[in-house]
């Protein structure tokens, strides 16, 4: 009897089970990435409908701006989390890569506003989340965008890391989801 071990892959999140939710999947058999999908239709509103554009119109205009007209602006511009009920197991020398689909800046008006996101190992069944991956993106159309369950939002790449020479190693162990091993 030959035993397989899976080395890495991806699971469905448990608040999503049953919903028909799309595991990745790489398109050609050459493609490096996998394709992520939005786990449930999600409006991405417009940048231009936010109130930075009030900013931007005032100051075009020579407009005196309070300090809390900035603050409000700086609050509302910034990415949404799309989710994707996925989650990614790997072993602890890589990291999932999380990259724009080339076709969403051209035809879409949709960026990665951090250009890529990592999904390290211990991100996989935290308590915070489950490990579920979100991709963060802005809309920078002129008109909200919908983006519809089960449509490629993203795509992943596995990657193999290394370490530095004489690296005080780490001691601490993840606290959380979504952006929390900067803590």
């Amino acid at each position: 009897m030959r035993v397989i071990i899976v080395k890495r892959g991806f699971e469905i999140v448990s608040k999503y089970v049953g919903e028909e939710v799309i595991l990745p999947r790489r398109a050609t058999r050459n493609a490096a990435g996998y394709d992520f999908c939005a786990a449930r239709d999600f409006t991405l509103p417009s940048i231009w409908k936010m109130n930075f554009a009030k900013v931007i119109w005032n100051r075009f205009h020579q407009k005196d701006l309070t300090s809390e007209d900035y603050i409000k602006a700086q609050r509302e511009l910034k990415p949404f989390l799309v989710p994707t009920g996925v989650k990614a197991y790997m072993q602890p020398n890589e990291f999932l890569l999380l990259a724009n689909r080339s076709s969403n800046p051209l035809k879409r008006n949709l960026i990665l506003p951090n250009g890529v996101g990592i999904v390290d190992a211990d991100y996989y069944n935290n308590e915070s989340n489950e490990g579920e991956i979100f991709f963060q993106l802005l809309n920078f159309g002129v008109k909200d965008l919908v983006i519809k369950k089960g449509e490629r939002i993203g795509q992943g790449i596995f990657m193999p890391f290394l370490l530095a020479e004489a690296e005080s190693k780490p001691l601490a162990e993840r606290e959380g989801g979504f952006g929390s091993s900067g803590k």
